[in-house]
């Protein structure tokens, strides 16, 4: 087991893209959600796992991910996860010493963009790129369960708008303070 300690955050625009060290195409299915314990697959290129996940209390929560068989993810993503199934790529961004993700999603999200950094501890201090826009770590509307949901029920809904763009009022500006305890941004807001 280990633990999960991340931050979500929108992207502000496309300033990361010029440090991208590697890339990799993922494919996830949700195989169960109850009471935010969940179950998931992935194929990420050709490495297929599964992962148990607990519900999040705060940043943090405990996960158990497993290699199993290509061909069994395969099968899983076909049979058992229902229509829960995104794509996206997942871009490592280089940053003041840190590794973020940022997923720029397909098909079904396709216009989401959001990156994620995952910590060694929930008060570990970060320097923020300047292209990171407002943090949504506990914002429900992203976590992805949801986003799917929003899109199957309204496609055309502005909820899912939103999801495919940083939220202007959101992002973050000289003078503001839109970042939590312990994140500061690379031009030394905070």
């Amino acid at each position: 087991m280990t633990l999960e300690i991340e931050r979500k955050f929108l992207v502000a625009n496309h300033s990361w893209k010029n440090s991208v060290v590697r890339s990799v195409r993922i494919r996830d299915g949700l195989i169960a959600n109850n009471k935010g314990h969940k179950a998931r697959v992935r194929i990420a290129n050709d490495v297929a796992t599964i992962a148990l996940k607990s519900r999040r209390r705060g940043l943090v929560r405990d996960e158990f991910e497993y290699a199993i068989p290509y061909s069994d993810a395969e099968e899983m993503l076909r049979i058992m996860c229902d229509g829960n199934v995104v794509d996206k790529v997942r871009h490592f961004v280089s940053h003041a010493g840190n590794t973020w993700q940022v997923d720029v999603y397909e098909g079904l999200l396709d216009g989401v963009v959001l990156a994620e950094i995952e910590l060694t501890d929930a008060d570990q201090k970060v320097i923020l790129p300047d292209w990171i826009g407002a943090e949504v770590s506990a914002d429900p509307r992203y976590r992805k369960v949801n986003m799917v949901a929003a899109r199957l029920a309204k496609p055309n809904s502005p909820d899912n708008a939103l999801l495919a763009r940083a939220d202007e009022a959101g992002r973050l500006r000289p003078g503001r303070r839109s970042t939590p305890p312990g994140i500061t941004r690379a031009d030394g807001q905070v």
